[in-house]
């Protein structure tokens, strides 16, 4: 079932309905039954794969949980039971083919007259995401963050929870399970907030995201050489406009259903391409999974104690260390752990140590702020920041390396400037985009605070503006695709 269906639209107002009207003490079996009923829509049979990574740690956290502290040995035990279980689904079911097909290459290369049999298993949608989600509630209880949870129906439904649970936001047993608990008393403001998180999130994906996409598709189709260094910069843009709006319409929908039932799930995305910086940009740019990489590979890796469940995103932050080579080694090892994470494939490795290149020079290059002083101003990070930004998205979407390359070869050469071969309005649907972005990020950091404070004038505001996205909606709303996060 997707979010951009009539099908999801009743579903949720069922639920919704059921949540608010039947007692207390029956809306999580009614949340967890919706939940399985959500994800097979797609495929019931791979519902139990969902579970077996849930029981796994379920089980194994209680046990980690009622073991003593001294007893290091049967803790970490226990704790590989969960890695190596919840690792061993998803690189069976992600990366079984990416690895036999590389190590067929390789026997191939050294001269080896055996090939392994090539398999195709069907990814499981969501399995990256609520993989995460395991791994992090039982590596909390190990590390004594938190308590493990006793009741398997309030867990399973940490793990089941249908609005983030294909593509996130990637949550935290010590966000989400207290939340489970309180039940809360209805409130109209439940329903309003929530309502207009959806409706936001359906026009980014039907009126922006699914238009921008034959756009992309056109240009990624056709062969590199045939393209110019501006039709490079062009599609690069238009790809950063089409999976930002695309994700994050997941993101608003997945917040505004949670919120229709009084439950609170973190922001995912914030003004990503006005950051300053890349380190900014994580701080900004699917929050929850960086946040997740910092805190459950990034500082472990770099020999830095993690001391909450918790964080503002950003991967690089936490508490100092003095080990430089572990932090750069750390740095480049979570960025290409991070790129295979979205795909089974090199580009995406590509994209990954791109990242991390760029955030090592960023390291570099700091004291040169405290030199000359403008470099310090938000324009100028924003101005370097944005091409790069884009620019890494060609390896994220391009269909291989061969192609990346000759892609990202003709911007860097002088001559290939010279012309451009798509259609004139891809050039203007880019800029006016960009535009677009940049005057919503000033709205509603400066117009917005001030309307508020003038309430028939919001009001009046408001509402045209919601008015418009609802004839928006309504006028492009049928599932032409699938939200694009669903394939990691």
């Amino acid at each position: 079932m997707v979010f951009n269906s009539v099908t999801f639209i009743i579903f949720l107002v069922a639920v919704i309905s059921l949540y608010w009207l039947l007692p207390r003490t029956v809306r999580m079996w009614i949340l967890l039954i919706a939940s399985c009923v959500f994800y097979g829509f797609w495929r019931w049979e791979y519902l139990s794969v969902m579970f077996v990574s849930a029981l796994t740690d379920y089980y194994t956290a209680i046990a980690i949980g009622n073991t003593p502290i001294e007893n290091k040995k049967r803790r970490k035990a226990l704790l590989a039971i969960t890695l190596i279980v919840n690792l061993g689904l998803l690189c069976y079911f992600k990366y079984l083919f990416f690895f036999t097909d590389n190590t067929n290459n390789f026997l191939n290369f050294v001269g080896i007259d055996y090939q392994l049999p090539l398999l195709r298993v069907l990814l499981p949608f969501g399995i990256s995401f609520y993989t995460f989600e395991t791994i992090s509630y039982t590596v909390d209880v190990y590390r004594g963050l938190i308590k493990p949870e006793k009741s398997f129906l309030h867990y399973g439904l940490f793990v089941t929870f249908f609005p983030k649970l294909v593509a996130g936001p990637i949550q935290r047993a010590a966000e989400l399970l207290p939340q489970l608990k309180e039940r809360p008393t209805f409130k109209v403001e439940y329903i309003a907030e929530g309502l207009k998180r959806i409706l936001y999130g359906l026009f980014l994906k039907v009126a922006l995201a699914d238009n921008i996409s034959p756009m992309v598709d056109e240009g990624f189709d056709l062969a590199p050489s045939t393209l110019s260094a501006i039709d490079v910069w062009m599609l690069a843009f238009m790809f950063g406009f089409q999976i930002y709006f695309d994700f994050s319409a997941y993101s608003h929908i997945a917040v505004g259903a949670a919120k229709m039932m009084g439950i609170t799930i973190p922001e995912n995305f914030n003004f990503p391409y006005m950051a300053s910086s890349f380190k900014d940009f994580w701080k900004r740019w699917h929050i929850s999974l960086s946040s997740w990489i910092r805190d459950y590979l990034y500082l472990p890796l770099a020999k830095i104690k993690v001391s909450t469940t918790t964080g503002a995103g950003g991967i690089g932050e936490g508490l100092e260390t003095t080990d430089r080579s572990a932090k750069t080694k750390a740095l480049f090892l979570t960025w290409a752990i991070m790129g295979l994470w979205h795909g089974a494939n090199w580009t995406f490795v590509l994209w990954g140590i791109y990242h991390a290149l760029i955030i090592f020079l960023e390291r570099k290059l700091k004291p040169l702020r405290n030199v000359i002083p403008i470099l310090n101003a938000f324009w100028i990070g924003w101005a370097i920041t944005l091409p790069l930004a884009m620019l890494s998205w060609i390896p994220f979407r391009a269909d291989s390396l061969a192609d990346t390359f000759l892609m990202l070869e003709k911007v860097i050469t002088p001559r290939a400037y010279t012309f451009y071969t798509m259609r004139e309005n891809n050039y203007i649907i880019a800029a006016v985009t960009m535009v677009g972005i940049m005057l919503n990020y000033f709205a509603n950091h400066f117009l917005e605070p001030r309307l508020n404070k003038i309430p028939y004038l919001s009001f009046g505001v408001n509402f045209v503006k919601f008015t418009v996205i609802i004839i928006f909606v309504f006028t492009f709303l049928r599932p032409i695709s699938q939200f694009i996060y669903f394939q990691f």
